[in-house]
């Protein structure tokens, strides 16, 4: 059995993927890298193909119809071997020294008597055009390098989240919770965070920059514009939040910390589905946005209340055009602070 998974969903991806690949081959035969050619239509199948003829005992190719991330990362979890569960985009890489830091601090825990739900660490914003980049650490929020639980979290402040870049689950954890992510919608990594942590009891968090995660290419996801063009599927990963949210809030109440930082997860997602679709300026986005509204409304009206009239939310759903307009100023000033596209 090996102790690190590591899946890479590729689609079209054969200009960037061996740097990737060639990063995460330095954890030797302790990990296996999961490549998942999700139905490309370039050389990405075939690379992946030469990959694990190269190294055998690490690389693994799974080769499956177009199904969109989420699918990847399905058949990665599927297929994956290893006590811990990774997911590295195809043009993102890692960093040596961190990376052995991690598998070393994996290891201790495999051998020891306490059991690891969840191993944390910082990811760096590669941004196309920029010498400086943004590091995203938890320093504040989590102790550093000793196990906790969510009782000895910080500080959980607004907007200062996980994402899928920064996290390492237990692969049991994930299956046991019944984590499938759905089919040809990007977005996803939000729910591949957000669900599995009412299950997660024990935490370690590395103050290392491990994942560098690339942003830059005019087609990428998080583009504005893409997003923007995209909408219907970052409304379906918010309802799909909003869903779980409510139909688990028993479990998620049954710790403070965990609750409030839930919460927040799903505020400041709800809060990008609005702030895309006023970006947008169309009729049918911004009646779109009424939809969502209603939509949570109908699911918990407790859940509406606090995400509309929060001190915090309140910036969001300002009425009419002018409020419109101090949401779209408050967005691009987060975009600076926080190095988003």
């Amino acid at each position: 059995m090996k102790l690190l998974s590591i899946a890479i969903p590729c689609y079209n991806s054969q200009d960037y993927m061996r740097k990737c690949i060639d990063s995460l081959l330095v954890g030797g035969e302790d990990v296996e890298i999961l490549i998942v050619d999700d139905g490309s239509k370039d050389n990405t199948g075939m690379i992946a193909d030469e990959y694990a003829e190269k190294y055998p005992t690490i690389c693994k190719a799974i080769h499956k119809k177009n199904g969109g991330h989420g699918s990847a990362v399905n058949a990665g979890l599927e297929n994956a071997t290893g006590l811990y569960f990774k997911v590295v985009d195809s043009d993102d890489w890692v960093k040596e020294i961190a990376y052995r830091k991690i598998l070393t601090t994996l290891e201790e825990f495999v051998g020891g008597s306490e059991r690891l739900d969840l191993l944390i660490s910082n990811f760096v914003y590669n941004k196309e055009g920029e010498h400086r980049h943004k590091v995203m650490r938890y320093n504040r929020m989590f102790p550093i390098e000793e196990l906790f639980t969510w009782d000895d979290v910080k500080k959980i402040s607004i907007g200062h989240y996980l994402l899928m870049h920064s996290v390492i689950f237990r692969t049991k954890l994930l299956r046991d919770c019944g984590l499938k992510l759905p089919e040809h919608t990007f977005y996803v990594d939000n729910i591949y965070v957000f669900n599995p942590l009412p299950f997660v009891k024990t935490m370690y968090y590395l103050d290392v920059n491990f994942y560098y995660y690339y942003i830059g290419r005019q087609d990428q996801s998080v583009n504005q514009n893409i997003m923007i063009s995209r909408l219907d599927q970052q409304v379906r990963v918010n309802k799909i939040m909003v869903d779980y949210y409510v139909e688990n809030i028993g479990m998620i109440r049954s710790n403070k910390k965990r609750y409030h930082y839930m919460f927040n997860y799903l505020e400041i997602v709800t809060a990008i589905s609005t702030i895309l679709m006023i970006a947008s300026g169309t009729k049918e986005n911004l009646e779109r946005r009424k939809e969502l509204m209603r939509y949570i409304k109908n699911k918990s009206l407790l859940l509406y209340c606090k995400l509309r009239y929060r001190i915090e939310g309140v910036f969001v759903y300002l009425p009419g055009k002018g409020g419109r307009k101090i949401t779209l100023t408050g967005y691009k000033i987060a975009q600076k602070l926080y190095n988003f596209n």
